[in-house]
């Protein structure tokens, strides 16, 4: 198996969710969406045979997009983003 590096496969990289910006806070959200992918398909060759059928849907976009909201509504939490100016 051509496997996924080792520091792709960190849930949470940096090991905290707590982050300076927003934009870092979405970048952040962005990583931790490819390396749940990563942990949930270690196989490089696999995910790169796939890309194809993914990367052009709408609907798979779509649910990446999802995904990456929903981690950055969790990192907001975190970082208490929402609060009243």
């Amino acid at each position: 198996m051509n496997r996924v590096p080792e520091e792709e496969l960190i849930l949470v990289p940096g090991g905290s969710l707590i982050t300076n910006t927003p934009e870092e806070g979405r970048a952040l959200a962005m990583r931790i969406a490819r390396h749940t992918v990563h942990n949930i398909q270690p196989d490089i060759d696999i995910l790169k045979g796939g890309r194809p059928n993914y990367a052009t849907n709408p609907d798979s976009l779509i649910a990446t997009a999802q995904v990456v909201a929903i981690e950055f509504q969790t990192i907001a939490a975190a970082n208490n983003y929402w609060r009243p100016l």
